[in-house]
């Protein structure tokens, strides 16, 4: 691993401009004050789900602010929760982090620090800061208060010093059922902040961790392992979203209390997993989440779509997960560049999906190399054309970008167009084919229609057509001016590729609204998904797995990552080449 994360895609000649964000100039006046001589930040994800798109803001922000200024970024599991993690949600959120462009200085777990948290909590008893408590989590609710009535202290309060000291040393023996008893942070009841009105600090959970197996009956509470974890590895600004602004006085409170760096003794554990025993002071900052319309982000609900079959699954190319996004054809460059454009602020605010969408057309229309396909096939005969005939005509891969060439694509008598590109009756405005009209084939020359076949219901299955030898590339009449102009591939040699039609998974803007009775549920968006099966040029299907190309006239497309391959051919839709759902 390097030391310092790297954004790709950046070189001195054509770096982007500094960014001016107010939590880039804290950091600007912490070293230049000399408060800091270094930058660390982390990451820190619960492994209990997979990502999405909302920690895609905070992926950037935490790797981008330590690349920025030379420093270091950590990525730190923080998984006090045994019952609701899994290695599998490990794995995928390092694959998420390095496939959108980043790395990190050390990998950490919170149960690195395990044995640093129990020694932090005896020295808080020690100094009459912390008590075991044996209400019930109900009775503790009650005893609370609420935002305008003062909290009860606890019964068990006032316990001594030794009887703490024991009572949590047996908690950790594993003596006492789940629920029995918690530690609690000794602050005060009557504040008018409910996270410092004695918060928990330890709970009682006999559940197998994934990294620690059954040493640990007990686990630490996130606030008390949060701010702990960020002390014991020196971060010098702690990132977090907004939700967590009430949470700060808390973060202080623990980090100040147990004061790691002027203990050093608390950190011997850190031997046995070969980390380095140094602490600091962190620095809690907040931020806005990234918060986009016609989606929803909540783990539990996404947790839910899954479970309940409304999706296939986590990378679902309709979810937000960054697996499912990555699926849809999102590229890494797409969502840094959303990152950009949305901005880091203190105000919260709703992002149209139209913008993410936009920052994936942007960076497509640079990037990928085109291709003809047809997604809805009507047969075309050039009847002028002889039987068999065959050629193939040369294409560039990229209108704006020399550099990705040429290649050839093979032209027939018969060719699919798309059934939209002809009407029997146009309306006002079309361009495109109709009965003894003409349009231009894409590179090829200027069609006019003679005949249209139809089956028994009436349906139009094929168009006789005549090519006007005189336009064809390199004729006097190639310019000639005709209103219209189609994609095509030739019949001969056209693949079948499954074409998978994505669009948004809502139909509404505010999905977890239920102001009307209605949950989520009810607002997915019944043509989310439609599977067709179309026809593509040769060299679309030699496509490699989450390759993306533009199918001309159509969208962005981009090979299945999972299901693709060059002798069956999956496709799904990235986005369209214009917003569909603009109103109007």
């Amino acid at each position: 691993m390097s030391d310092a994360p790297k954004p790709i895609d950046a070189s001195p000649a054509d770096a982007p401009p500094e960014k001016r964000d107010f939590i880039r100039q804290i950091v600007r006046e912490d070293l230049a004050s000399g408060k800091h001589a270094a930058i660390r930040t982390r990451f820190p994800p619960e492994p209990n789900g997979y990502l999405h798109i909302g920690h895609a803001k905070a992926i950037c922000l935490d790797f981008g602010v330590a690349a920025e200024f030379g420093g270091r970024c950590n990525l730190r599991f923080d998984d006090t929760n045994p019952a609701k993690e899994d290695p599998e949600f490990v794995a995928a959120i390092q694959d998420d982090v390095r496939w959108l462009g980043f790395d990190w200085a050390s990998l950490r777990h919170a149960s690195d620090y395990f044995g640093v948290y129990y020694l932090a909590a005896q020295k808080l008893i020690r100094d009459g800061k912390a008590f075991v408590c044996d209400l019930s989590a109900e009775e503790v609710r009650a005893y609370r208060g609420s935002l305008t009535e003062p909290g009860r202290n606890s019964p068990y309060r006032e316990r001594s010093m030794e009887e703490n000291l024991d009572l949590f040393a047996r908690m950790r023996a594993g003596e006492f059922a789940d629920g029995a008893r918690t530690l609690r942070a000794r602050i005060d009841m009557a504040s008018g902040n409910i996270n410092l009105r004695d918060p928990a600090l330890y709970r009682i959970k006999h559940v197998e961790h994934q990294n620690t197996g059954a040493e640990w009956p007990i686990y630490p509470m996130y606030d008390f392992a949060h701010a702990l974890g960020d002390a014991v590895e020196g971060i010098t600004h702690s990132l977090c979203t907004l939700e967590f602004e009430d949470h700060r006085p808390l973060y202080d409170w623990c980090v100040d209390n147990v004061d790691l760096a002027g203990n050093p003794d608390l950190l011997a554990p850190l031997e046995k997993h070969g980390l380095p025993k140094e602490a600091g002071k962190p620095r809690q900052i907040e931020f806005s989440r990234l918060n986009i319309n016609y989606t929803v982000m909540s783990k539990r609900k996404l947790t839910q779509l899954v479970g309940e079959g409304l999706v296939d699954g986590w990378d679902d190319p309709r979810m937000y997960t960054l697996q499912g996004l990555r699926r849809r054809g999102y590229t890494p460059a797409s969502l840094r560049l959303l990152v950009d454009r949305v901005g880091i602020s203190k105000q919260n605010s709703v992002i149209d999906f139209s913008v993410l969408e936009g920052c994936l057309r942007d960076d497509l229309d640079a990037t990928a190399p085109r291709r003809m396909a047809v997604v809805e096939p009507l047969k075309l005969v050039l009847a002028n054309l002889a039987e068999g005939h065959e050629e193939s005509l040369t294409f560039p891969n990229h209108p704006k970008d020399e550099a990705q060439g040429e290649r050839r694509v093979p032209f027939s008598r018969e060719l699919w167009i798309e059934r939209e590109d002809f009407a029997e009756v146009p309306p006002k405005g079309w361009k495109r084919l109709v009965p003894g009209g003409e349009a231009r084939l894409r590179g090829a020359g200027i069609v006019r229609i003679d005949e249209v076949v139809k089956d028994d219901a009436g349906t139009v299955i094929e168009l006789r057509g005549w090519l006007d030898p005189e336009s064809r590339p390199g004729m006097e009449g190639a310019n000639r001016k005709v209103k219209g102009t189609i994609h095509w591939v030739s019949a001969q040699h056209a693949v079948a590729a499954e074409i998978r039609l994505y669009d948004r998974l809502f139909s509404v803007e505010k999905p977890d609204d239920e102001s009307e009775g209605k949950t989520y549920r009810d607002h997915l968006n019944p043509e989310s998904k439609k599977t067709v099966q179309g026809w593509i040029e040769p060299a679309a299907a030699q496509a490699a797995p989450e390759q993306s190309f533009q199918f001309e006239r159509t969208g962005y497309f981009v090979a299945d990552r999972r299901d693709h391959t060059p002798e069956k051919p999956v496709f799904n839709r990235s986005v369209t080449l214009r917003d569909t759902w603009s109103a109007g």
